[in-house]
């Protein structure tokens, strides 16, 4: 049975609502998949690592399947909004990273502005409706112009991370809650979790 590609609707209803982050998201995405001659991710033969904590990765997961519960989503907020995806299966690996040129104001000038306004909390009711119907141009456009225009879209050859393991739970000695062994600390020879270990100024 041959999965059924997400829509940007699905993101929209994953997401809670349209926005041009979400759209960037998706546009990274498609071209990933269509590159690597991948399909969405049932287990973890397509990873996304993302850098970024931002609404474009709602985007990720939802068209491609990558989740932190599959382990094939890896976030490294370093507050960049790039993309790499790697197919296990091939070896082959795309890095997108969003072009430096404002695009907001390269799509649209008036809708860049009021934004600003908007988000300050100084526009009249007018201009956050005028501002809306323009996002919604906008949002259009991200979705149907060429992806060069959006992205500086590499090849890569990206160390492929290990699939997700699971480790076994042991109990904290001081709340008694479960904590996955990997993520226990010792204290006094015993298991603890993190937040009962307190803040350790050395060697964590």
């Amino acid at each position: 049975m041959i999965p059924v590609p997400k829509t940007f609707d699905d993101a929209i209803a994953f997401h809670g609502h349209s926005c041009p982050g979400l759209a960037l998201g998706y546009r990274a995405t498609q071209h990933a998949l269509n590159v690597l001659h991948a399909e969405r991710s049932e287990d973890e033969d397509l990873v996304a690592i993302v850098e970024n904590d931002a609404c474009g990765v709602d985007a990720v997961q939802v068209l491609a399947g990558c989740s932190v519960g599959k382990g094939n989503l890896i976030l490294r907020d370093l507050g960049k909004h790039a993309y790499t995806f790697i197919n296990r299966k091939t070896g082959k690996a795309v890095r997108l990273v969003q072009r430096p040129e404002s695009l907001i104001e390269r799509i649209d000038p008036v809708a860049s502005a009021l934004r600003g306004k908007v988000m300050n909390g100084t526009a009249t009711p007018a201009e956050r409706r005028e501002f809306q119907e323009r996002q919604t141009e906008v949002i259009k456009k991200i979705l149907t112009i060429p992806v060069k225009d959006l992205y500086i879209v590499k090849d890569v050859k990206p160390e492929i991370p290990g699939r997700a393991k699971i480790f076994r739970s042991v109990q904290c000695a001081s709340c008694g809650e479960m904590v996955a062994e990997h993520r226990a600390r010792v204290r006094d020879g015993k298991f603890v979790c993190i937040p009962c270990a307190g803040d350790y100024s050395r060697g964590w």
